[in-house]
């Protein structure tokens, strides 16, 4: 169990010693490569921070003082052999967390590292800030499914494993505080802790702390089942401690004999893993087999088999209580040999059988390989291991507490990537990547949604098809009447990612007056049709292409967004190269950059030409092949291997050409796109990269500048595969600061 705070030294002025504290801190947990001048700079930044406080009336609500909160919690994370920068943030978080002390004088004083663990441990701080603790649903969700957000939004915010150590060390002291405060604070931080970080301290393997967090957080929750358990341990403690002296003393006989070097000791059982099993299997107090126990540590996993043999050989084993988690580890990596035995005087008693090595890990989970770390100055390349080492820890420990196995989550693409944000009164939702303030104001309600007008995410004004991240706060700011935008539903323009939010939006504009919803599509197809210079387009015979009475028809349903706008390009665009007097909006003929052959054959940079099989060598798709350029029966195709064209490669090599298998690349286009804006700094590079971003090449360029009105006309030349793709760039170009118009120039 991890110990009870010592008394800190302190000077005769009453002040804590802290040059005594530290030189105790470095003997008592035989701590080495420390700062040490790093970690008393730490102290004596706190100490400061905390007396300016006092002077100026700023004490934080809890009341307990955040300078010697800082020390107990280096203490217990010394303990567990944390690193130097670990205990530097430790003794500073509170003060941080309390507004003592910036985090960016913290940043330049003791490093990023200690910065960037201080703002970490802050960021889960918001789950104990924020969180809901009513039984009442949030936004349609039951309590539960909050209470596993808090914990799947907990390991989707948290990148190194010594931020969730920190925090559980401040855990552990508030847990051990908050017998001095009213009971409701005390049942909600013993509720939080039970919940969340006793089992996420299982999860990292810390036997060490996770047995007080459990015996606290019960004792606060179950204070009659406490007590009743606890007076039950007392009335038998005097003969269960002679008991297992009389244990000891055989045990250590027979390793002597046996020539086995092992430590064995008496072991607590804890009183909330008591009550548990009583519940698990529904026993009395005197059916616990454990609450007598022995630990037998020794070198080697042979001697764990070998000490089994001589504890069954000396007492008969109780069936169905023999666990070997040496030969199959628990999720949390833990390993150890259990059995239960009918002991002296015929009393049972439970023997754990391990490696010295295996109690580290059993004790101090993650953290033992701090103690295992060698002085080559290799600490910070072990990150990656480490990462993944906790991902895999954190993903089991979802498992266990999400009342529903992970790979249901990770069913249909669904959960695996998912964010968790907070709304302003400090409830948790979740979304899948990529989701928007828009999704957000239309989950909340669907009023929201349509009145919304802007966002702030973390008291920042965002656009609104910005990308939520995990722990942003969202607030929406709402106007007075509804007008959802029909660029919502433009998915080039990325203002929607979920199917809820996207069919709230369409079935406002079909519940909008019919002439209304006749204006606004007439408006959004003639300025489409006119950025794509799509003209001599026969209206009606397209509304009856796309199954609608006539042109009026076709208005309101785009204006109702029963059809998408991209819909009706496609079909316009089949009409017109149907329509042989019409010029092809896309001119196939002689203008693609890669064509396809009529044999499934991609002929790398040569277009559309003949392609036939030798008959020498037959390759079939799957064979490495190579081409070879006849006279006039157009491209031969050979195996790479085949003789005939090995020797044509010596003799005529230059005809010879790169042949591949399979699909060919799509067929790209030229388009030229008329760009009229503003002129500013930075505008070409941002168009540019826009481009780049959608995987459009550039062939041709030419700007024009007009100095006098700050006009800048651009002519591109780009490559695109189809209308849906030019429409999609257009969108985007237009949305970009300072650009006015950005269209298809008309031929």
């Amino acid at each position: 169990m991890v110990k009870v705070r010592e008394d800190h030294p302190v000077k005769d002025d009453g002040k804590v010693d802290i040059e005594a504290w530290l030189h105790r801190l470095i003997d008592t947990h035989s701590l080495k490569d420390i700062d040490l001048p790093a970690l008393q700079r730490a102290c004596e930044v706190s100490l400061k921070a905390e007396e300016m406080a006092i002077a100026n009336d700023n004490i934080w609500a809890e009341g307990a003082s955040s300078f010697r909160t800082g020390l107990e919690m280096a203490e217990i994370l010394a303990d567990l052999q944390l690193d130097g920068e670990t205990l530097q943030a430790a003794i500073l978080y509170r003060a941080v967390r309390e507004n003592k002390i910036p985090l960016k004088d913290v940043e330049e004083q003791f490093g990023e590292t200690v910065a960037k663990l201080i703002k970490g441990v802050i960021r889960m701080a918001a789950i104990s800030t924020q969180r809901n603790d009513s039984d009442e649903s949030v936004l349609g969700s039951p309590s539960q499914e909050q209470s596993d957000n808090v914990r799947k939004m907990l390991v989707a915010m948290v990148d190194d494993v010594r931020i969730a150590l920190v925090k559980l060390a401040e855990r552990t002291c508030a847990i051990r505080a908050v017998k001095d405060i009213d009971e409701k604070k005390r049942r909600l931080v013993a509720k939080e802790v039970a919940e969340i970080y006793a089992p996420l301290a299982h999860r990292l393997g810390i036997g060490h702390i996770k047995w007080e967090l459990e015996d606290l957080s019960f004792r606060y929750l179950e204070p009659d089942d406490y007590m009743s358990i606890a007076r039950l341990l007392d009335e038998r403690r005097l003969d269960r401690q002679h008991f297992i002296e009389n244990v000891i003393d055989i045990l250590e006989g027979e390793m002597k004999s046996a020539n086995i070097k092992a430590d064995i000791s008496g072991r607590a059982k804890h009183i909330y893993s008591i009550w548990r099993k009583m519940r698990r299997k529904d026993i009395g107090f005197s059916q616990v087999y454990d609450i007598r126990a022995v630990r037998i540590l020794v070198p080697t996993v042979r001697d764990c088999y070998a000490v089994l043999g001589i504890v069954h050989s000396l007492w008969r084993n109780i069936p169905n209580e023999f666990d070997d988690y040496i030969a199959s580890p628990k999720e949390n990596g833990y390993r150890s040999l259990h059995t239960a035995v009918i002991g002296p005087d015929r009393k049972v008693l439970e023997v754990q059988i391990r490696t010295r090595d295996m109690h580290e890990e059993a004790e101090y989970g993650v953290c033992a390989h701090w103690r295992y770390k060698g002085t080559d100055g290799q600490g910070s390349e072990d990150s990656y291991e480490q990462k993944i080492a906790w991902l895999r820890q954190v993903l089991e420990w979802h498992e266990e507490l999400g009342g529903h196995p992970l790979e249901d989550d990770l069913s249909a693409g669904i959960e695996q990537d998912r964010v968790y944000v907070f709304t302003p009164e400090g409830h948790i939702i979740d979304f899948p990547q990529g989701a928007t303030p828009l999704d957000f104001a239309y989950r909340v309600h669907t009023e929201i949604g349509h009145r919304c007008r802007g966002a702030k995410v973390n008291g920042r004004i965002v656009p609104l098809n910005y990308a939520l991240k995990t722990a942003d706060e969202v607030e929406i700011l709402t106007g007075k009447h509804e007008s959802p935008s029909r660029d919502w539903m433009s998915p080039a323009l990325g203002y929607l990612k979920t199917g809820r939010a996207r069919a709230k939006v369409q079935q406002w504009f079909k519940l909008q007056a019919r002439d209304q919803n006749i204006a606004e599509g007439r408006a959004v197809l003639d300025k489409e049709f006119r950025r794509l210079a799509m003209d001599e387009l026969d209206y009606d015979e397209l509304a009856r292409k796309l199954n609608l009475v006539g042109l009026d028809d076709l208005y309101a349903a785009v204006g109702a967004s029963d059809i998408g706008v991209g819909h009706v390009v496609n079909a316009a665009q089949k009409l017109l190269s149907k329509n042989a007097t019409a010029e092809p909006v896309i001119s196939l003929v002689g203008r693609a950059t890669h064509e396809h052959s009529n044999s499934d054959l991609f002929i790398d940079g040569v277009g559309n030409l003949l392609t036939h099989i030798a008959g020498c060598c037959h390759p079939v798709p799957g064979d490495a092949i190579m081409g070879y350029i006849t006279l006039g029966r157009g491209v031969s195709i050979h195996r790479q291997d085949c003789h005939n064209i090995l020797q044509l490669q010596t003799d005529e090599p230059e005809r010879i050409i790169k042949v591949d298998w399979g699909e060919a690349p799509q067929s790209v286009y030229p388009v030229d796109v008329m760009i009229e804006a503003f002129d500013r700094h930075g505008l070409l590079r941002d168009i540019t990269a826009l481009l780049d971003s959608e995987h459009i090449n550039i062939s041709a360029m030419q700007t024009l500048s007009d100095k006098r009105k700050n006009t800048v006309d651009m002519l591109v030349t780009i490559e695109i595969s189809s209308f849906t793709e030019l429409s999609r760039v257009l969108s985007r170009l237009n949305q970009l600061p300072n650009v006015a118009s950005a269209r298809r120039k008309h031929s």
